[in-house]
């Protein structure tokens, strides 16, 4: 009986957040998954997933456990990685509201706004149309979300929202970004780990961290 190929090696950022989550649609996608604690655990990964959590907290973490330097050391190399909610604020190089002392990795030409959707009991579900991912609707569900404020001309807007869905401008009107990608960078305002919606863990494995992805 010939071999199964062994899948790619991908990490996910595991001092905090949806970690036990984002390692069961990457093992169910056919990736070997590797927790990520320290600099030596990013060595030779294919990918890195950071999750959905509390920002501020992974970044403190990050930063008190040295893991910080060796994150940015490896976007600025080409890793790709997909960040979640709290991970694509991580990813974002200008955070418009953070906590005091606050810091991002960076690397994704964005600004964002932290909790821009409202508190826990905003939360909501929708379904996006992204059909640069899926064929399909993507089941979205965002949880304290952040939004993109700003995105430069080399960050491609992938799904939006309607405007009205913001904390700050319920009546505002046009459409804001939450989903973008940048070359080896992806992220998402919302938690697909956690819908069986496995659409952009699909596309970040196969068209981005493959040999052959675009």
């Amino acid at each position: 009986m010939t071999a199964r190929p062994a899948g790619p090696l991908v990490g996910v950022f595991a001092l905090q957040g949806d970690v036990a989550e984002h390692e069961r649609v990457l093992a169910g996608l056919g990736a070997r998954v590797r927790p990520v604690r320290s600099a030596a655990d990013l060595e030779g990964l294919a990918g890195l997933v950071l999750p959905g959590g509390e920002s501020s907290v992974m970044d403190k973490l990050s930063r008190l456990l040295g893991v910080a330097p060796a994150l940015r050391q490896a976007i600025d190399a080409g890793l790709p990685v997909y960040g979640t909610c709290a991970g694509m604020i991580m990813l974002a190089e200008t955070i418009a509201n953070p906590i005091v002392g606050q810091r991002s990795l960076g690397g994704l030409d964005i600004t964002v706004q932290r909790n821009a959707f409202g508190a826990q009991v905003d939360s909501f579900e929708t379904w996006l149309d992204v059909p640069q991912v899926s064929r399909e609707p993507v089941h979205a569900v965002f949880i304290r979300a952040p939004a993109v404020l700003r995105a430069s001309g080399e960050v491609q807007v992938l799904a939006s929202v309607p405007a009205s869905r913001l904390e700050s401008g319920r009546t505002a009107g046009g459409e804001v970004p939450v989903a973008v990608r940048q070359g080896h960078l992806l992220a998402t305002s919302f938690h697909p780990e956690v819908t069986g919606d496995w659409s952009f863990h699909r596309y970040f494995l196969e068209r981005m961290v493959s040999p052959s992805g675009s």
